[in-house]
Order: structure tokens, then C-alpha cells, then sequence
């Protein structure tokens, strides 16, 4: 593609700021910001940024897959240019000088874009949904913790020192007392999210201690993707300069509810109308369409084989184990209207506001993947119109899990799932197969506390 082609509604941007220096962002298969610094005047005169293809098979240790796990990979690590998208740029509002954050869609110097990259494979999905006039809308809740700053990573995770000089040490779903005794914190994440133009909706405290969610304003899922991804970075700066740290992991604590992203997520045509909605099928009085039965049923048949793209790490599993710390994440991928117990929630709303609630994707999964992989299961059970199963009424918890319970058995029943492997792109799923496969072995090398303490003397 060579020499940046020049936007100037970015340029224009860059001028109105005063911008003396950007960072060129890209998310690898983990969700970790890759990229580059350089000063703005370089960015905006120079050609386009490159980075090698290879960090899309990096694991989350900064290790790579073994080699007869990518023997469809070429070693050469092939260049990637980093093109700029006008929409995905942010101040970064910490920074002493005026720096612009930028996220990037990821070409080949022939121009292909880069199959490996999350961003791409989600708006593949979406490009499926543009060719039927179906447009995805989505609204992401994101579950995080505050804990103390933690130097010892074989030392357990502690709540913080809120401002009354005390530790939380119970649970307290919906106080607001909770979440003020870190309103220092978050007043400076609120500005920082409102000098970077992040939609937030509410901000809550959840069920553990030290526990919160925000919840973003419904919309485009490629838009709501980039503002994820820019809000766990905003938020993880503001925690280290109150002296803590905010957490994403799906289960940090032993003891604790783990943290979840749901996704609320509906189906309009060009004018805006909800898809869902139309039609003579219905739950109670809200009439629903048979897109939205096939929707769901699409969920139902595909999620279990998604489930290393909503709970890709081993810790996601910890948060989907059914004890009395689990808190409310479901294990399975039934549906019901205003239930909580479902992996498939479906609120009660006015007709215009019909939609699905998955609750199955944990904190710390790529927010394109969630998206991706969710809108990719939804879409194939509408094409192939797949029934979903009655709705559960009354507690899901007696039907036990349906979901795999380990990324092992979850890698496998990705793999040996085409549909999706085709939705989402064979050259990428490979990859993520053979990057988690990678982690889950560097895992398994890792002697555990709890082995020494039970199995050293007594076996």
C-alpha cells in the first residue's frame, strides 16, 4: 500500500489537539495493545507504520506455539502495514504532552488485510451481516476488580484501602457506599473516559468485594469493541495512579464471584427497526420475530464450541464452576425471559428494545472475539434456522453444566467445528487453536502452592 494516503479528518484532528505524538495501537489474539510510538509529525508525513505479522502468534506469555503446531504459518514473518482508522482515535489524557492513541486495521503490502487480526475477524462478521441488510447492535457490561497493588504473583490477591482507611471485606451488590469509597478513582476515570468520548452508561458495584461493571451505551459492535479495549487501558492507568490495581482476570480471587462481560446484542434493518421484534411468535406480550428464535438457536448450537473465544484463558474456567463463589455465571446455554440463571438472558423490554443477553464471556476475553464470535454464532442459526430449545423457566441451575468445563475440551470442540472456522476464518482459528494450546501447556509446567502444600510430604 506504501505511502499513507492522508485523511484529513484525522490531520484536521491532529491540528485541533495540538498532537505531538501518537501511539499506534493493534490487539493481538489476547487482547494485549501492541504497536508503535513516534511523533505525530513523522505519523502524519512519513508511510505507514509496520509490525510483523508474528505477534499475532504470540502467546500471552511471550512465548509462540510450537512448530508443528503452525506448520501453516510462513516463518518469514511476513510485514504488516498499520492503517489508521479516523473513527478509533483517542486522546490519551494522562500524557503530559498532547499524544493521540490510534487503533489500526492491519494490511499486507499486498494489500490483503491481515486474516489473524481480531479487529478483521470481526468485521468479517459483520460484512455477513451488511450482505443480508441485517445491522448487529450491541451493548458490552464489563465486570472488573480494584485490589491492592501486588508485587508477588504467588502471594493471593487482597480488596483495597478504600478512602474511610478500610479494607472491603464483604459483599455489597448495588451499594453505593461501596462504590463511593473510590470516588477519587473514579471521578479521574470518568473524565479520562469523557476527554476520550467512551459511551459509558452506569457504573455499579457488583457482587464481590472490591467488585465493579460498567455498562456502555448500545451500538455499532466494531465502535463498542474499540471502546472496550481503550477502557480497560484507561482504567488500568487511573487505578496505578490511586494506588491499586484494576483486574480483568475472569476469577482473581479464590473467594469472589468471577467477573464476566455480557453482551447485550439486537438486530435492526436500514431503518432502524428491531428485527427481533416483528413478527406473530411471543413471549408473554412482547412479540418476537423468527429471526430472533433462530438467533437464539444459533447461540445454543454454536456456543459451546465458541466458548475459547469468551473464556480463553485457564482462569476463565474457574469462574464457570458451579460453588457458592461463583456468583450468578451461568454453565449453560439455556434461555429464558428476565432470567438470570441462563447463559441466554432475554430482558423484559418494550418491542423496540427486543434483544438477547449472552452472559456466558468472561472479563478477560479480546472484546472483538466476544463480539465476533457471539454475532458469528447468532448469524448461523439464522441462515440454517435453527430452533432453540423451550425457554427455561425457573432456575437453570438443576439442567447442570452444558458447557466445557477447561480450555483443553474447549479447544477441542472449537477445532472440530467448521461452520465457524469458515464464519471466522481458517488460517485464524488455527492460530488461536495453536496459540492457547501453546499457553495451556506453559501452564502445565507451573508447579502450584496447592501441590506442594497437599502432595509434598503425604504421597
Amino acid at each position: 500500500m506504501g505511502h499513507r494516503q492522508e485523511t484529513p479528518a484525522l490531520k484536521d484532528w491532529f491540528q485541533q489537539h495540538g498532537i505531538t505524538e501518537v501511539e499506534c495501537l493493534v490487539t493481538d489474539l489476547t487482547g494485549i495493545l501492541k504497536g508503535k510510538i513516534m511523533p505525530a509529525s513523522k505519523y502524519l508525513d512519513g508511510g505507514l507504520p509496520r509490525l510483523p505479522d508474528s505477534i499475532f502468534i504470540q502467546t500471552v506469555t511471550g512465548g509462540y506455539p510450537d512448530d508443528e503446531d503452525i506448520r501453516f504459518w510462513n516463518p518469514a514473518e511476513r510485514d504488516m502495514e498499520l492503517v489508521p482508522d479516523p473513527d478509533a482515535a483517542f486522546l490519551v489524557p494522562w500524557a503530559e504532552d498532547p499524544t493521540a492513541q490510534i487503533i489500526h486495521d492491519c494490511y499486507y503490502l499486498t494489500g490483503e488485510p491481515v486474516d489473524l487480526s481480531p479487529r478483521h475477524v470481526l468485521k468479517r462478521v459483520l460484512e455477513l451481516y451488511e450482505q443480508r441488510g441485517w445491522r448487529p447492535v450491541v451493548a458490552p457490561e464489563v465486570e472488573f476488580y480494584l485490589v491492592k497493588t501486588n508485587t508477588d504473583s504467588d502471594y493471593p490477591l487482597e480488596p483495597p484501602i478504600g478512602r474511610t482507611g478500610r479494607q472491603e471485606s464483604s459483599r455489597q451488590s448495588f451499594s453505593i457506599d461501596a462504590v463511593n469509597e473510590f470516588d477519587p478513582l473514579f471521578e479521574e476515570m470518568y473524565d479520562y473516559c469523557e476527554a476520550m468520548h467512551l459511551d459509558l452508561d452506569t457504573l455499579i458495584h457488583e457482587e464481590g468485594a472490591g467488585q465493579m461493571e460498567v455498562n456502555f451505551q448500545h451500538g455499532n459492535p466494531l465502535a463498542l469493541a474499540d471502546q472496550v479495549v481503550m477502557f480497560k487501558r484507561v482504567l488500568r492507568e487511573t487505578a496505578l495512579r490511586h494506588g491499586m490495581y484494576a483486574t480483568f482476570m475472569a476469577k482473581p480471587m479464590a473467594n469472589e464471584p468471577g467477573s464476566s462481560m455480557h453482551i447485550h446484542q439486537s438486530l435492526v434493518d436500514a431503518k432502524g427497526n428491531n428485527l427481533f421484534a416483528s413478527g406473530l411468535s411471543g413471549i408473554g406480550d412482547n412479540p418476537t420475530s423468527p429471526l430472533f428464535h433462530h438467533f437464539i438457536g444459533g447461540l445454543q448450537h454454536y456456543l459451546p464450541a465458541a466458548m475459547p473465544l469468551l473464556a480463553p484463558n485457564v482462569n476463565s474456567y474457574r469462574r464457570l464452576m458451579r460453588h457458592e463463589a461463583s456468583g450468578s455465571a451461568p454453565v449453560n446455554v439455556d434461555w429464558g425471559m428476565d432470567n438470570r440463571t441462563v447463559g441466554l438472558r432475554v430482558p423484559v423490554s418494550s418491542p423496540a428494545a427486543t434483544r438477547v443477553e449472552n452472559r456466558l464471556g468472561g472479563a478477560d476475553a479480546n472484546p472483538y472475539l466476544v463480539l465476533a464470535a457471539s454475532l458469528a454464532c447468532g448469524y448461523l442459526g439464522m441462515v440454517g434456522q435453527l430452533e432453540p430449545r423451550p425457554p427455561m423457566v425457573g432456575s437453570a441451575w438443576s439442567s447442570g453444566s452444558k458447557l466445557p468445563d477447561d480450555i483443553g475440551p474447549a479447544l477441542d470442540r472449537l477445532r472440530e467445528c467448521p461452520e465457524l472456522a469458515d464464519i471466522l476464518g481458517e488460517r485464524f482459528t488455527n492460530s488461536y487453536l495453536a496459540v492457547k494450546r501453546a499457553e495451556h501447556r506453559a501452564y502445565f509446567r507451573v508447579i502450584s502452592s496447592w501441590e506442594r502444600e497437599h502432595l509434598l510430604l503425604r504421597v
